[in-house]
């Protein structure tokens, strides 16, 4: 017989897998149900085990006599206490006659030992009742268990107990009764003055402590600075020494603590802003980690909050001349206090633009650039002026200039220059918005078609190239992102600073403000919109021609006319022919003296007036200026000097035609008029330089190179030529480089060389023969008269 055939298929491998898979479902499931049912059996047993520990716990003895007696026992009692009538006196009688009369005396029970209310439980025989309980003899104290855990069997768990140890402690409360006594004795006995310490032994007590407190702090700080996130009760502590209330070290401390907290700030706070959760994110579970980051941001944000609040309420106090109850801190020491929290305050606003309540420290910091304090303004000045250079963006300028409008309103123009000066720190032009934008939006380089085509498969290049046009416009789409938003910032931004400047040249002319504004205008006034620039031309004319400006205000009003018509305003046909007059005309008010320092903005004033408008110059205007240059150059301090020099080496490069004022030839009629000025019609074309001959024998080695330079012709080769070093600096280079703030020549001016012996040289040395002679024959007849009397009109007034 054959066997029979199993027709059974074989299962899949795919369905092996499944089923297996199944199969550990299900067992993983069995093998967490035995262990759930083993816990709750083992719960349920632990919870009666606790129910009869807590019901022996609780159980209280019985008293060894029954409180109710019986019927018959009470009325034998009665009759024994019962005392016949006639015994008794009337005064009793009269008692229990009123006694019976009220309603609880009738029902009561009087052989009761229960109370008639609960107030009256005071008049309880406590005596009875105490000798009525039972006596328990001394016992040992029952042992604590402690439940260990348990045991399985075949019959089941078992639980497992052991006795906890018990501590003898009869001798520590003896000994904790006999310190007390001795407490309340030390408290009843009168307290022993304190000694009285010397001024030495203050000062070293003094250091000891201030030696513990700073110890104290950089151990808080360390700690913080080490691990900010699972220290943040460290820096609150650290936060808490700011109310430091030992008067010897208090002021020290708290300027301690203030600097500390400003530097852990610093390092610990993170280069974001840090918002509020909303209700949603805090229900949302999150991972451990996640959870621990918004704990610390959390305390972090509230510790700067607070630290903020302790600054600025420290220079409220100050301002307000407000001492606090506990007067641990002097009147005069709370303005050292107020200038360390005005220093933290401009730190932060320096180093942290991005972080949470910047906007606050702004509002706190500009009011202060106001301060009648000098060392207060100042400091609050820098650090806006920093702020200003170093914000890329404009954010945080925008708030800045805000406030600033704000102050200068609000005190009615009536505010320190030092706050419009500020202005000029402002990043706004149009070179650094580009700059900035390239920076923000790099180039990236893409791989050319020789390096796609040697190292990548034809799928590779097809991938590649659409990956690097994706890139392409995304990055094209941050730039114009970033730019656009820069713009906008700006934009808004100038519109302020320029709202602030004509509410002041309109309404507050005479205001100390008037040359910032002026500075300001010269500064920003390509950025200006064509519609003002008529009106704004006009209006500086008129603060030129109205005599009421300094000399320095005079230069910044034309330095701002031509900055206006530099830029936009080249559209524009306008002759500034009386900014050129005035220039022309003032020049001769520059010196050695106070002076000097304008010659910068001459500089400046001639570049845009001469070298960049060269085609609406005249050769007339142009050799009018470069003599009276020429001239001015005698006067001034060498590096001025230099300066001036090196303008008038440009307009001779401008024009060259104005090489004839080399020649002692005339060109035309007429004869040059110094004292004219006009610069159009003073024939500046029959002069020559000769001041550059004087020039040539300066005592300064640079003002000596650059008159013989001039001398030749300014030649850009040979012997004759200027140097790299010289050649390719401004004019206003060249003025800061050799200036001579620090009382010092640069470069040093050789001395004199020693005279020889036997060879000095006296004073007709220097005179002709003629001349000499002359010089004698008049010596010899003022000789030959009387003695001059200057006295003689005082002698002949009559005497009084």
């Amino acid at each position: 017989m054959k066997p029979r055939k199993n027709t059974k298929r074989v299962p899949s491998f795919r369905k092996l897998l499944k089923t297996s898979k199944i199969k550990l479902d299900n067992k993983l499931k069995n093998k967490q149900l035995k262990q759930q049912s083993t816990a709750k059996k083992y719960r349920k047993e632990q919870r009666k085990l606790r129910q009869a520990v807590k019901d022996v716990v609780s159980k209280t003895p019985l008293p060894l006599e029954d409180k109710k007696k019986r019927p018959a026992q009470k009325q034998e009692e009665e009759e024994e206490d019962a005392l016949p009538l006639d015994m008794m006196d009337e005064d009793d009688l009269k008692l229990m006659e009123e006694l019976s009369q009220k309603a609880s005396f009738i029902t009561r029970d009087i052989s009761s030992d229960e109370p008639v209310h609960a107030k009256k439980r005071k008049n309880e025989n406590v005596i009875e009742r105490y000798e009525k309980m039972p006596r328990r003899m001394q016992t040992e104290p029952e042992k604590e268990l402690i439940h260990l855990l348990p045991i399985k069997d075949k019959r089941g768990i078992i639980p497992q107990t052991m006795e906890k140890p018990v501590v003898k402690v009869e001798d520590e409360e003896e000994e904790g009764v006999e310190g007390a006594a001795e407490e309340m004795e030390t408290a009843q006995a009168p307290a022993e003055p304190l000694p009285v310490l010397s001024a030495e032994e203050l000062l070293i007590y003094r250091k000891k402590k201030l030696q513990e407190k700073k110890v104290h702090i950089a151990a808080l700080a360390s700690a913080v600075l080490s691990d900010p996130e699972s220290n943040m009760k460290k820096l609150k502590e650290l936060r808490a020494m700011l109310m430091e209330q030992d008067p010897n070290v208090a002021v020290t401390v708290r300027k301690l603590v203030m600097i500390s907290l400003m530097e852990l700030f610093k390092d610990i706070t993170p280069s974001y802003k840090i918002r509020p959760l909303t209700e949603r994110e805090k229900n949302t579970k999150v991972k451990k980690e996640t959870q621990k980051l918004r704990e610390f941001e959390e305390g972090l944000v509230s510790q700067y909050k607070f630290y903020l609040e302790n600054l600025e309420q420290t220079v409220k106090d100050w301002k307000q001349r407000k001492l606090k109850k506990s007067n641990v801190v002097s009147l005069k020491a709370y303005k050292g206090l107020a200038e360390i929290a005005v220093k933290c305050l401009c730190e932060l606003l320096v180093a942290l633009p991005h972080f949470n309540f910047h906007n606050n420290i702004i509002v706190l910091i500009v009011p202060l650039m106001n301060d009648p304090s000098k060392q207060i303004s100042e400091m609050c000045s820098d650090a806006v002026k920093t702020l200003f250079k170093q914000d890329k963006l404009g954010f945080a300028s925008l708030g800045v200039v805000k406030v600033i409008s704000g102050l200068v309103k609000s005190q009615n123009y009536d505010v320190r220059p030092e706050v419009l000066m500020s202005l000029l720190h402002l990043r706004i032009k149009e070179v650094e918005v580009k700059k900035d934008a390239e920076d923000i939006a790099p180039k990236k380089k893409f791989m050319s078609y020789k390096e796609k085509r040697k190292n990548l498969s034809r799928m590779q290049r097809k991938w590649k190239k659409a990956e690097e046009k994706l890139e392409r416009e995304l990055l094209e789409a941050e730039a114009s992102e970033s730019t656009e938003k820069k713009l906008k910032l700006h934009t808004e931004t100038l519109n302020i600073v320029f709202l602030t400047y004509f509410r002041i040249l309109k309404k507050a002319q005479k205001s100390p403000l008037l040359p910032a504004v002026l500075e300001g205008l010269a500064k920003f006034a390509h950025l200006i919109n064509l519609e003002f620039f008529d009106d704004l031309l006009l209006v500086l004319h008129s603060l030129i021609a109205s005599g009421a400006l300094s000399h320095r205000e005079s230069l910044h009003c034309i330095l701002s006319a031509f900055h206006i018509l530099s830029g936009q305003g080249d559209v524009l046909n306008i002759d500034p022919l009386k900014f050129y007059t005035h220039l022309y005309k003032t020049l001769f008010m520059l010196h050695a003296g106070a002076t000097n320092e304008d010659v910068a903005i001459v500089l400046q004033c001639l570049d845009a007036m001469l070298i960049k408008r060269r085609k609406q110059v005249s050769q007339q205007r142009a050799l009018a200026f470069i003599k009276r240059l020429s001239s001015l150059a005698l006067h001034v301090l060498p590096n001025s000097s230099v300066g001036i020099l090196a303008i008038n080496r440009s307009l001779m490069h401008t024009f060259p035609k104005s090489d004839l004022l080399l020649d002692n030839e005339s060109q035309g009629s007429g004869l040059y008029l110094p004292e004219l000025d006009e610069p159009e019609y003073c024939n500046a074309q029959n002069t020559a330089l000769w001041e550059l001959h004087a020039l040539k024998r300066h005592y300064h080695p640079i003002v000596q190179k650059f008159a013989s330079h001039l001398l030749a012709g300014a030649p850009g080769e040979g012997s004759e030529a200027l140097a790299h070093e010289f050649s390719r600096r401004s004019p206003a280079e060249l003025f800061e480089s050799y200036s001579m703030k620090g009382m010092t020549f640069n470069p040093r001016v050789p001395s004199v060389p020693p005279r020889k012996k036997g060879k000095s040289l006296s004073g007709e040395s220097f005179l002709s023969e003629d001349l000499n002679k002359l010089v004698k024959v008049h010596l010899a007849e003022s000789a030959i008269q009387n003695t001059v009397d200057f006295a003689e009109h005082l002698k002949a007034l009559p005497m009084s």
